[in-house]
């Protein structure tokens, strides 16, 4: 009886295991998440796209530079 308990105590653990999500990927130290592909410091100080070298990365909300000012999910757009 008391393997069937032990059996049963495993299969619900593994199974809330699943059901709990976990984050996939976090941010490294000192970059911000909202800018997932490129390593971009949260503020201060205040950034502006002149003041970085990366174009056309994506931007997650809340987007604490306001990088992304038309919120299309891309951060300081190259003209065309």
């Amino acid at each position: 009886m008391r393997w069937i308990l032990a059996f049963c105590l495993g299969l619900a653990i593994a199974c809330l295991q699943l059901l709990v999500p976990t984050p996939l990927w976090s941010a490294p130290s000192g970059c911000d998440a909202a800018y997932p592909d490129v390593c971009i410091s949260s503020p201060p100080p205040d950034l502006d796209c002149k003041d970085i070298t990366f174009r056309n990365f994506r931007v997650l909300s809340p987007d604490p530079h306001r990088f992304d000012r038309d919120e299309d999910g891309i951060g300081c757009e190259s003209r065309s």
